[in-house]
């Protein structure tokens, strides 16, 4: 198994780009995420890389994470998901989102993903709902379970969830404003993700 690749990155053909390592040139698939933080051609790279043997080649795929492989690895374990789909989701949503959306079981944020229909989309929520967290402990920490008591730890994580997502923290605590006291983690996430969609 190729675990990871480290070398000069030759050519970016998305989603495929080339690295010679080693005088070896490796074509590898990698997410839109990974794509956008690439460095310049000739400049050197290093990719977590996961390597899928099938019937008809060998295929490898690159992350710039450690938690972006872990979710794509899950991804693909869902029935009808193959590596293509996978790498979508991941083009489509961070590994937080992903995590966030599985979590709240949001098939809307799915559903907008090219290739994600209704059906594939509860499959997945539905099959990941247990793994996804317990494979990306570091995200799962930011995202605190349902049913969590509400203090101002339960504030602080909804807090740093949504800055998780891309918001500021002006945005966020605008946001969290007209939450309840006694709210979840999860139900404060999402009704201040309802407020800043309506922002």
């Amino acid at each position: 198994m190729i675990g990871r690749l480290r070398g000069t990155l030759l050519e970016k053909t998305p989603p495929q780009i080339l690295i010679d390592a080693g005088g070896v040139g490796y074509e590898v698939d990698v997410p839109m995420s990974t794509f956008y933080h690439l460095p310049a051609t000739g400049q050197a790279v290093s990719l977590h890389t996961h390597l899928a043997v099938r019937e008809d080649g060998h295929f490898l795929y690159g992350f710039g994470s450690v938690e972006e492989r872990a979710a794509f690895r899950q991804l693909i374990k869902v029935s009808g998901i193959g590596a293509r789909t996978a790498l979508a989701v991941l083009s489509g949503l961070s590994v937080t989102d992903l995590a966030q959306a599985i979590a709240l079981q949001e098939t809307g944020r799915l559903v907008k993903i090219p290739g994600i229909g209704k059906k594939t989309a509860e499959r997945l929520l539905l099959e990941l709902k247990d793994k996804l967290g317990k494979a990306l402990p570091t995200v799962a920490a930011s995202l605190a379970p349902a049913g969590s008591a509400a203090a101002p730890d339960a504030r602080s994580d909804i807090l740093n969830a949504l800055m998780a997502l891309g918001y500021n923290e002006k945005e966020a605590l605008g946001a969290m404003k007209g939450l309840a006291d006694d709210a979840t983690v999860s139900d404060g996430i999402r009704a201040a993700l309802k407020l800043l969609a309506k922002a």
